[in-house]
């Protein structure tokens, strides 16, 4: 019997090949089963898990594609590529202020990526659809003409006033309590509820309507406050006011013990804080963004480091949030002056991941201020500490910009070329065509005008992979 031939090397490389060819023609069952057996061969391959994560969200498993987004992100918080397919699978969930989030999260990143500005005007269209504009509320005059309803219910107002005082008088004579200030210490947080039913018995035109099941609102109205008065009739009986503020003495205590025992739970308010203070700047609001993370940062400096989870980590972090708000509002000195406090931060505390994040935001204001010399320096650091083929796909393509735009073409060649296989390694199109472009551009400016040629031809191809239709305009 002879021997069977061995079947073909099945590597990570085959495997996500075929499984991008297969879904492309729209075979996403099988193209899943190459990606499965790709992420055994190697485990946490963030590309893969962006290309798997696309699959099931073609076929509509959006849990699956978010877990594969997320899982994407879990060692690179800023990989631009999971950022974009987390804002995708949470906006196709319909979360669009969470997918908003995220969308603006990735465009700060990557400005240059001009489908994080598509994502955030999709976004911010979907939630206006949701909401409504708040423009389109409009006043009618008829709901401000207070003196002629009165004079018109005048009478009827006076049969309810009857009524009104009838029932007053009747409660009038169980209340032992007529202090305010005691009523509000017994009554706590339901004080506010009785001042406000009480607010409204003064609106005799709302006392004279009915509710959608024919009770009159008088009524309820009445019986909340006759219920309030019993339960503080009752607290007052059961528990004297000294042994009431003896109680909340307790509990202020405890409190302040169960503060320093449950650092997690200190970890979640935080994390729900950031959480809002990113919602803000996604919505809009640079400058609410700011307030509150400014906030935040003076409360936790306050705090012992046994109280807050990773105390320094997060200061930084807050220094990076209070630029992010100020560059949206145009403070770019203001902004570069809280980057630089979250280097220093992250560098004093041996943070490696910070100094990255704070080097990359660092080099963005030089950009775009002009100062293209220290731009590079900047990001000439951040190097050594890339995570992956494209993240430094992406500093070489910048760094290059920066020499082209200070005359220096050949080393912009260089750049290109290096920013190209770094894109190459990774398999992504995008960054290739954006590569491609930036060599062609220095061969321009190198009057090496064949080469050019052949490059913006190349870039062309890409562009029509991706597919951007503005970027084959451009080139062509």
């Amino acid at each position: 019997m002879a021997d069977e031939e061995p079947g073909p090397l099945v590597t990570f490389g085959s495997l996500v090949t075929e499984g991008t060819a297969l879904a492309r023609r729209g075979q996403h069952h099988k193209a899943l089963g190459c990606f499965n057996n790709a992420l055994k061969l190697r485990a946490g391959d963030k590309q893969c898990l962006i290309t798997r994560s696309k699959c099931f969200l073609k076929l509509g498993d959006t849990e699956n594609s978010l877990k594969d987004a997320e899982a994407s992100l879990q060692n690179d918080k800023m990989f631009p590529e999971g950022l974009y397919q987390k804002a995708e699978t949470l906006y196709t969930m319909g979360d669009f202020e969470f997918a908003l989030v995220f969308y603006h999260r990735g465009r700060r990143l990557r400005p240059d990526l001009h489908k994080f500005q598509l994502g955030i005007n999709k976004a911010e269209e979907a939630i206006i659809n949701c909401i409504g504009n708040p423009s389109s509320v409009k006043l009618e005059n008829k709901e401000l003409c207070f003196v002629s309803r009165q004079a018109e219910s005048r009478k009827t107002n006076q049969k309810l006033q009857n009524k009104l005082t009838k029932d007053q008088k009747s409660t009038r004579k169980q209340e032992p309590v007529r202090n305010p200030k005691i009523e509000r210490q017994l009554l706590g947080e339901l004080y506010a509820d009785k001042a406000y039913l009480e607010k409204l018995l003064k609106d005799e035109d709302l006392m004279q309507s009915s509710t959608r099941q024919g009770g009159k609102v008088a009524d309820l109205v009445l019986g909340g406050i006759s219920y309030l008065n019993r339960r503080r009739d009752f607290w007052q009986q059961q528990k004297p006011m000294y042994a009431r503020v003896y109680e909340r003495r307790l509990r202020q205590q405890r409190w302040i013990r169960d503060k320093k025992r449950k650092p997690a739970e200190v970890g979640r308010a935080i994390a729900k804080n950031m959480e809002d203070i990113e919602m803000l700047l996604a919505r809009g609001s640079a400058e609410e963004s700011c307030r509150k993370a400014e906030r935040v940062l003076k409360k936790i400096e306050g705090w012992a480091e046994d109280e807050v989870p990773n105390k320094n980590e997060l200061i930084g972090n807050l220094h990076s949030c209070i630029g992010n708000a100020q560059l949206e509002m145009g403070q770019t000195e203001a902004a570069l002056h809280s980057y630089k406090m979250d280097l220093d931060c992250a560098r004093q505390n041996a943070l490696p991941n910070a100094v990255s994040r704070a080097l990359d935001n660092i080099g963005r204001v030089y950009a775009q201020t002009g100062r293209f010399q220290q731009a590079i320096d900047t990001w000439k650091e951040k190097i050594p500490m890339a995570k992956s083929s494209l993240e430094k796909a992406w500093l070489f393509h910048e760094i290059g910009r920066c020499y082209l735009e200070l005359g220096e073409a050949e080393t912009a060649q260089d750049c290109g070329q290096k920013s190209l296989e770094s894109a190459d390694e990774e398999g992504d199109v995008e960054w290739q065509l954006h590569a491609t472009v930036l060599v062609a551009q220095a061969q321009v400016k190198l009057q090496d005008y064949r080469s050019a040629i052949m490059n913006f031809e190349r870039a062309l191809e890409k562009a029509k992979l991706v597919p951007d239709q503005a970027a084959q305009n451009t080139i062509i």
